[in-house]
């Protein structure tokens, strides 16, 4: 699958956003290591906080299949400009794919980072997952 099929893909979940409130509408197609790709779309709500980002649906929608390993994400946004994805997003995929890539659009012109590189010191736990506190690390 390539970047752009990526893109594409995402694109076409995007028109099914549901953003009333915001008019903004979000696409996202996850690329597993598996060759399966999972797309979401942003699910306003309301309540402002029960809103879901189009990242964490496809990341969900993925996790709910049996899939735990990925390579990339593409996301675009109604705006045409880069759709960066928000702090909790990101911490998201830093828990499943910490080395994989982001791939944004603009105009056409794609952009790719690692979750690295946008969340340069994701909270993880160290060591062993039953810990009831977590630590940063970079």
């Amino acid at each position: 699958m390539t970047e752009q099929e990526l893109i594409a893909h995402a694109k076409q979940v995007m028109e099914r956003a549901y953003a009333p409130y915001s008019g903004f509408q979000v696409g996202a197609a996850l690329l597993a290591k598996s060759g399966a790709v999972y797309l979401g779309c942003n699910v306003e709500n309301a309540s402002y906080g029960a809103t879901i980002c189009a990242e964490r649906a496809a990341i969900s929608k993925a996790v709910s299949e049996g899939e735990r390993e990925f390579c990339a994400i593409a996301i675009v946004c109604s705006t045409g400009q880069k759709a960066y994805p928000c702090g909790i997003c990101l911490q998201v995929m830093s828990e499943f794919f910490p080395d994989g890539n982001v791939i944004l659009e603009e105009q056409g012109h794609m952009e790719v980072f690692s979750v690295r590189q946008l969340l340069p010191a994701a909270f993880s736990f160290k060591g062993d997952p039953e810990m009831s506190a977590g630590v940063m690390i970079g």
